[in-house]
């Protein structure tokens, strides 16, 4: 999507603050999360920003006990966005995995309302095999959101099969200062099983916290593999 503005504000600043509240809430910090008041259904970028945050704008209400109950103001917020962004016929597959994977968050994070949603688009995953090590990484980091725990358990069942391949990618990321990519492979590293002890996962997510920390999808990524998984402290 490409970047918008609705008066001075541009959709990588909607982004951008969107991000830096649902890491604030992972942390427990601030007052109890509501993705209504980050992203408002007044707002005419809240749809777009939510499509690329994905499921990670729920990523609160994965919290146990965590803030108050989800409300219906909330709800909306998700249904405008998957209304208004739905994969068409020439999606890419990351954008169709992308979406799928925020209507799995809806099923699993929302309350009775959302249940009765439609179910989520099937999504290709032959490239998990496929792809060379390079283009793999490129478009796992690319789905980072999906790392919540509970989400997209067939992916990650084929993804431990390469969990080598992303550690390769995760170090050229690192090595490249593409901290982005280096933060939502990291990610994904901290989910899978089996990522290399020779790696260095938790210090080598801790560096790219301090490097890239500045860049708010960075600092959310880094917050959400500590926070699920314990990595990167």
């Amino acid at each position: 999507m490409a970047d918008q503005t609705q008066g001075a504000v541009p959709l990588s600043a909607v982004i951008a603050d969107a991000a830096t509240g649902v890491a604030l809430a992972l942390r427990g910090e601030g007052g109890p999360y509501a993705l209504s008041s980050i992203l408002r259904q007044s707002d005419a970028l809240a749809p777009a920003a939510l499509r690329v945050l994905g499921a990670d704008a729920l990523a609160p209400y994965a919290v146990e006990h965590r803030g108050a109950p989800v409300g219906a103001d909330d709800e909306e917020v998700v249904r405008q966005a998957l209304t208004a962004y739905p994969p068409g016929a020439e999606a890419s597959e990351i954008s169709v995995w992308s979406y799928r994977g925020l209507v799995e968050a809806s099923h699993a994070f929302l309350p009775g309302g959302a249940r009765h949603w439609p179910p989520p688009p099937e999504a290709a995953a032959g490239w998990v095999e496929a792809d060379p090590w390079p283009k793999l990484s490129h478009r796992v980091s690319q789905l980072a959101a999906l790392a919540l725990p509970g989400l997209a358990p067939g992916l990650a069942e084929q993804l431990t099969a390469r969990t080598d391949d992303l550690a390769r990618g995760f170090v050229r990321a690192v090595r490249r200062r593409d901290w982005l990519q280096a933060a939502g492979l990291g990610r994904w590293l901290a989910r899978l099983p089996d990522a290399p002890q020779t790696l260095g996962l938790d210090s080598g997510l801790a560096f790219v916290r301090q490097m890239g920390g500045g860049d708010p999808r960075v600092a959310l990524h880094v917050v959400a593999a500590q926070r699920f998984y314990g990595r990167g402290w």
